[in-house]
């Protein structure tokens, strides 16, 4: 079936292998899988999710919560800083609703919380952000962790179910010993915090980790007990040159339509940053990869262009040829589409639709 382009098609079949794989490499740790739905935003495919063995869903934000909570799900983890009067409100009344945790790195957003465990008659359960290293936020990691824990340990409307971690920096390496070295120390650190506020009696039932390359390799994960794990779904080109997925194993893929070519070597396409995103791949400077053609590259984007650049020796374009582009960064994609395009056996079943869209709030 020829949609429009541009548009965005997603392999089920490889959906679900990606979701099985996932579930036993995580249960072989003996750890629960509790996927982030930023990535695809889909009720159908976060009920997926927990239908193939996930344990509960992450959530960026408040609104991403109450589209899933509205459908249903009610084991929720808002991985973000809940901060304001009226976030507040909103959470006392998801609280109200559906089983939600969320996640605490600083006496205000404690305070904060607690008040709305009280509004909502229930206790909140928190979990203690500890920094990975990307300082993107979080208590700094061994003795600071166990002060902050004590500090909000009394707040009466707050429960620490435990400590959380996010190790973004791992994107950044290069080689499989690199990745390995650094989901140990993922875990250490959540382990690590775990000895400390045991020490003080404050139980921890909740070691949250595990982005989807330490998730991959959750042999070194083990002893953390979930892992938040949310691109693999998809897969990209970013998950393929860290090692942990191969070309085949991607299935989402954008298509795009030729529209020009002003001179040899040189094409346009109908995708640009409003439909690839302005990501780069950890392993260059180009903004996707064209399936079965490897050696054409995306060198530039506005927002409704993509500039591709070739040996005109090797390939020829022209007007009307489409082309089919592996993302460098899929998590961001479904976000700029109303419906994604399922297909099964290379036959079209049916849209996806992207229920939490614009859901970043």
């Amino acid at each position: 079936m020829n949609h429009i382009t541009p548009y965005v098609s997603v392999d089920l079949d490889k959906v679900e292998q990606n979701i099985a794989a996932m579930v036993e490499r995580l249960n072989q740790a003996g750890i629960d899988h509790w996927p982030h739905i930023k990535t695809h935003k889909c009720i159908e495919l976060a009920k997926k999710q927990l239908a193939m063995g996930a344990k509960g869903i992450t959530c960026a934000k408040l609104s991403e919560a109450e589209v899933m909570a509205e459908a249903g799900i009610d084991a929720i983890l808002i991985a973000f800083p809940i901060v304001g009067e009226e976030n507040l409100q909103r959470l006392t009344r998801l609280v109200q609703k559906v089983n939600v945790r969320t996640t605490v790195d600083s006496v205000a957003v404690a305070q904060g919380l607690s008040a709305a465990g009280q509004d909502a008659g229930r206790k909140l359960e928190v979990l203690i952000e500890i920094d990975g290293g990307s300082h993107r936020g979080g208590v700094q990691p061994g003795a600071p962790v166990q002060e902050f824990a004590r500090q909000i340990a009394g707040l009466p409307g707050i429960e620490i179910a435990g400590v959380f971690t996010y190790v973004g920096q791992i994107y950044g390496k290069s080689s499989l010993e690199e990745l390995k070295a650094e989901t140990r120390r993922e875990a250490e650190l959540l382990l690590e915090a775990k000895r400390l506020l045991e020490g003080d009696g404050i139980p921890v039932r909740v070691m949250s980790g595990g982005s989807t390359p330490s998730s991959y390799l959750a042999e070194e994960l083990t002893g953390i007990t979930e892992a938040r794990a949310g691109n693999y779904i998809f897969g990209d080109m970013n998950a393929v040159h860290l090692g942990v997925y191969t070309e085949q194993d991607c299935a989402l893929r954008v298509h795009a339509t030729v529209v020009s070519v002003p001179l040899p070597g040189h094409a346009t396409i109908d995708a640009g940053s409003k439909t690839l995103t302005s990501d780069l791949s950890v392993a260059g400077d180009t903004y996707g990869y064209i399936v079965g053609k490897p050696d054409v590259k995306i060198v530039k984007l506005n927002e409704e262009h993509g500039y591709l650049q070739f040996d005109p020796a090797q390939h020829h374009f022209q007007v009307g040829d489409r082309i089919e582009i592996i993302p460098n960064h899929s998590c961001v994609i479904p976000n700029l589409n109303d419906y994604l395009y399922g297909y099964r056996n290379g036959e079209f079943a049916g849209t996806l639709k992207i229920d939490a869209r614009g859901k970043n709030y």
